[in-house]
């Protein structure tokens, strides 16, 4: 039976554009059922209902994280979804979120974990010296950026780099590994990624 998927977001939302775009394949192990932003202005809201996805904004302002988490797990449910993905989705989920959804939330995040976990890990990897970076598909569970990984995706860190050259390199990654690992979630194996930037490692 074909995953029903939901994606957070908070931003621009462009690995949630990565997400639908593979999802619009029928081959695709999951289809969308719902994009949640905590943000009304997330700019991501917008192109999701270009592509006839379903759209639904909870504000966490102004209310307790127990009240927010609450109305997201409603939402889910309502939707009836199968998995969550995270896709600059700025809001820590607390543990009891997570253990309601238990092996069923993924996330994206810009390092190469358990590296530079946290924010500011472009920053982080430009001052450790590092010769290599990425970005990496993991489970989410109570620990911070510390769940199973699943995927990563691997760029060089080149001399001239400054913070935001090295994560829009990243970013090109992010797009691409994303998918694959979702797809590699749910049980259908993707074929190992190489271009001249990165490369996906399973």
């Amino acid at each position: 039976m074909t995953t029903r998927v939901a994606i957070l977001i908070s931003g621009l939302g462009s690995n949630m554009v990565a997400l639908l775009d593979a999802m619009a394949d029928a081959a695709f192990p999951a289809v969308p059922a719902l994009v949640i932003s905590n943000r009304a202005d997330a700019a991501g809201l917008e192109k999701a209902q270009a592509v006839g996805v379903a759209t639904q904004v909870i504000p966490h302002r102004g209310k307790t994280k127990p009240q927010f988490e609450r109305e997201l797990d409603e939402a889910l449910r309502a939707a009836n979804v199968g998995l969550i993905c995270l896709a600059g989705f700025m809001r820590v989920l607390s543990a009891d979120f997570v253990s309601a959804w238990p092996g069923k939330i993924l996330n994206i995040h810009p390092s190469l974990l358990p590296a530079f976990r946290g924010l500011h890990v472009h920053e982080q990897a430009l001052e450790a010296g590092v010769k290599v970076s990425g970005c990496t598909v993991h489970w989410v569970t109570a620990e911070l950026d510390g769940g199973p990984i699943i995927g990563q995706g691997v760029v060089p860190v080149r001399d001239a780099d400054n913070p935001a050259t090295l994560a829009a390199r990243v970013q090109r990654a992010e797009h691409i590994v994303y998918p694959a690992a979702l797809a590699r979630a749910l049980g259908k194996e993707p074929e190992t990624l190489e271009t001249s930037d990165f490369l996906f490692v399973v």
